[in-house]
């Protein structure tokens, strides 16, 4: 790989996993528009070690609390009880997306990734997301995420596997759709995604060590960093401007990036 397509992809891996815009929608078309061959499975895994890094940086605070909780099993003050719960939460919205991927991981990559279901996923999930910002959000906190919340997010964190979707979109989406505000909706968004990089970041390392491929070092640490940098500055940025801007241009975004998808590949 050369210097530019590390350091272009890892930036389109670190904003696109956070934004939600669909990072496979990106990673599909960056590639075919500059006729770059596959990065390979190494680098995927640098750039998931990346975004994880960015995200335990920015969250650093909330979880030593939660992991300070969980330690205490929930005995404590009031705050300390709501760390606990707020962990068994994100534990329990895990879960429906760790099935989905112990048991249909693999067809949906074989079934699943053809460049017009990914366009038709970002451009569908993409107008659900402006519609549940628009007429369903409410002013619910994250200290006041309940049981059925979290399975409902997981259960779209799950769906999230198809290609297209985006992880954080419709985590986000479905969390308005409950009533959570925008800024609970990303917050609890983010916090689920630590789990399910691990995860992910976790499968491909263990690919990636029964393998025989040759590793370019020098790839893997600027892929590692650059993701990191750039999703930590993403995700500082999306929470300070979202009550702002909204959802409105993600929307418009994902609509064109959709239209692009299918005129590159249909």
């Amino acid at each position: 790989m050369s210097l530019v397509e590390i350091i272009v992809l890892a930036i389109v891996q670190g904003m696109t996993e956070f934004l939600p815009v669909s990072s496979s929608g990106h990673l599909i078309l960056v590639p075919a528009l500059f006729g770059w061959e596959d990065q390979g499975l190494a680098f995927d895994v640098a750039v998931h070690v990346g975004t994880l890094l960015a995200v335990v940086a920015y969250f650093r605070v909330e979880l030593v609390q939660m992991t300070i909780a969980v330690l205490r099993l929930g005995r404590g003050d009031q705050a300390t009880q709501e760390h606990f719960r707020l962990a068994m939460l994100i534990v329990l919205a895990t879960i429906p997306v760790g099935l989905a991927g112990l048991f249909g991981r693999d067809a949906i990559q074989t079934y699943l990734r053809s460049p017009v279901l990914i366009a038709a996923t970002t451009a569908v999930f993409g107008v659900l997301l402006w519609v549940s910002s628009r007429w369903m959000a409410g002013a619910r906190s994250v200290n006041r995420i309940g049981v059925v919340d979290a399975l409902v997010i997981g259960t779209g964190q799950a769906l999230a596997l198809v290609p297209g979707t985006s992880r954080s979109g419709i985590t986000m989406t479905m969390g308005m759709a409950r009533g959570l505000s925008a800024d609970a909706a990303a917050r609890f968004s983010f916090l689920m995604s630590i789990p399910v990089i691990v995860l992910a970041g976790g499968w491909e390392a263990l690919k990636l060590a029964r393998s025989e491929v040759s590793v370019d070092v020098t790839a893997i640490a600027l892929g590692t960093l650059a993701s990191a940098v750039f999703a930590y500055a993403t995700i500082a940025f999306f929470l300070k401007v979202l009550a702002r801007i909204g959802m409105l241009g993600f929307m418009v975004y994902r609509l064109a990036l959709a239209a692009v998808i299918l005129y590159v590949f249909a």
